[in-house]
Order: C-alpha cells, then structure tokens, then sequence
C-alpha cells in the first residue's frame, strides 16, 4: 500500500497542437495539502480533470488514492472528492436537498446519509439557509456549499480548483479555514490549484508551479522563498534592462539578478544595506530608474525566477 494519495509520472494532455500538460511529474503524501499555483492558461485545471478521470491522459500514468485514472476510474473516483471553479449547485433545490442528492448519488445507507448530511450542513456553515433555494446564496456560501456536498462521501483526496476565484476577501478566507479544518481534523489531502499567491503561501504544506504545462519549481513555500535569498531588491526600470542587469551582477553583494518585464530583481543578503549601492551603481552608469523598493522574498519572486515572468502581473493582482 502506497503512502502516497497522488502519484503521476510523465504526465501529458495534448489538445491538437496545445500540449496543455506537458510532462507532470506528482507525488504527494497522504495528509499534504499540496497547492498548485499558475497563471490562467497554464495545464493547472487540464491537470486536475486528468487526475479526476474526467479527461484521459495522453501519455504518463496516474494514481489517485492508489489507483490508477485510466484503468480503475470508478474506483478513483469513489475516494475523490471535487470542487470545481464553477459550483455544480440546482438553483431550484435548498442547500440541504442538494446534500442529501450527493449522498444518495454515493449509495450512503439512511443512517449513514442523515449523519453525513447533518456533519457537512455544519461544515458548511449557512445557518437557516440551509433549507433555502440555492438561487438565493452568496458566491461564497455556494462555494461553501460546494465544498461541503464533495466530502459528503469521506473522500480520502479533495480537489479544490481555484475554489475562491470571485470571492470577496472575507469569503475567501472562511474558505481557507475550512480547508485548514478538513486537513487538522480529518486528515484529507487536498490538491489546491490557484492563482492567489497569498493563497498557496498561506495553506500549502508543498507547492508545485507551473507554467506553459511544465512543474519549474517544488517545494514548501518557505524554503522556496528562502532559496532566492534573504532580501530582494525590486528596481524598476523604463529601459536597458539587460545592460542593468549586468551592472548589478558586478557588485560583491549582489547574490543573484533576475530580469523581468518591468525591472529587475536582486536577491542578496542585507537589502537595507545593498540598495544604495545598487542605486548609485546604475546611477553612474547613467541608468534611469523608476523606483528601488527592499522587501522579503515572496512566491511571485520564485515564479520570476523559475518563469521569467510575474504571476502577479497575469492575474492582475
């Protein structure tokens, strides 16, 4: 019996000319929340239907709860649960006529039905209007909905994609707790894909990044950080961005220069004490710059590296 609740190797979806999933390689342990972080466009929902059985896979294999997703879907499927971008919610139904649907669509006995739909009616948290049409719901009390009716069954895995997606911020954040919650105290491994940086900073035990259907990084969000460097200097800059570059990587102090669309970013040790020299370095070589701004390293950062572009910048945050 395997330790892991998904395991992928050489994972490819192709659509025409597209390679949407383009050589994913997972393995996640049992009880990890594991966040999957890319722009719009990048394999991460392509990924997450693969692994689901809801698309078949082009090439590479997949196991999910230790079984495979193209010869044992129906036993993938029973241990899985899902939430997709978009609520699957009957606006004509209350949100309890929808948890009892899921629980007899899952075969639950009567006890075991009303047991289950009264923990997930808890779960989530809607008070009276549980017994109101759905139609009548905030987005985040139908993604809490949602959530509650794909772990009616137990699952021993949930896929979330990109469950706070619209939400206002204070819904985004019940949201976050309750993943937390369900992780603690029932040990289910969630597999979390989003755009948020602060999001994945916030929940995951490991993130893998993605970008243009490919994992360029892996790892917990603290020591990817900690792998651009103890502080980062952003320059940005209207021009001469490579000739920038390059005066930068002359400075002693300087650990390392990442060129972006708009500036630059330099890790080193002591930004506090790095950036005047950076400043006037590329002042007396007569570079123009917009601003210097010293601060802690963050994802967006480690996706710069690793892409050469900002996720922030993508996704408009």
């Amino acid at each position: 019996m395997t330790d892991l609740a998904i395991e992928a190797r050489g994972l490819v979806r192709v659509f025409g000319s597209n390679r949407a999933v383009d050589g994913v390689d997972l393995a996640i342990p049992q009880g990890e929340i594991y966040g999957f972080l890319g722009p719009n466009g990048a394999g991460k929902s392509t990924t997450v239907r693969v692994l689901c059985t809801l698309l078949t896979p082009t090439a590479g294999t997949a196991l999910v709860a230790g079984h495979d997703v193209v010869a044992q879907p129906g036993e993938v499927r029973i241990r899985i649960g899902l939430a997709l971008q978009d609520a699957a919610l009957d606006d004509k139904q209350s949100g309890r006529e929808i948890l009892d649907l899921q629980a007899r669509l899952y075969g639950l006995e009567t006890a075991a039905r009303h047991e289950r739909i009264e923990r997930a009616i808890e779960l989530a948290d809607l008070g009276d209007a549980i017994n109101d049409w759905v139609r009548t719901y905030s987005g985040g009390m139908k993604r809490r909905l949602d959530v509650a009716a794909s772990l009616i069954h137990d699952p021993e895995v949930l896929f979330l994609d990109e469950p706070t997606t619209g939400l206002d911020p204070v819904s985004r954040v019940r949201v976050w707790e309750e993943v937390r919650r369900l992780n603690e105290d029932h040990g289910v491994t969630v597999f979390l894909t989003t755009q948020y940086l602060e999001e994945a900073d916030a929940l995951s035990d490991r993130v893998g990044i993605i970008d243009q259907g490919r994992i360029v990084e892996e790892g917990a969000p603290g020591d990817l950080k900690r792998s651009v460097g103890a502080d980062v200097i952003v320059v940005e800059l209207f021009d001469e961005l490579d000739r920038a570059a390059a005066i930068a990587r002359t400075l002693p102090t300087v650990d390392d220069v990442t060129v972006g669309s708009q500036g630059l970013t330099i890790s080193t040790g002591n930004g506090a004490a790095v950036v005047g020299e950076v400043a006037v370095a590329l002042s007396e070589h007569g570079v123009v710059t917009q601003s210097l701004t010293v601060r802690t390293p963050s994802l967006d950062d480690v996706f710069l590296r690793a892409t050469g572009h900002r996720l922030s910048n993508e996704v408009g945050e």
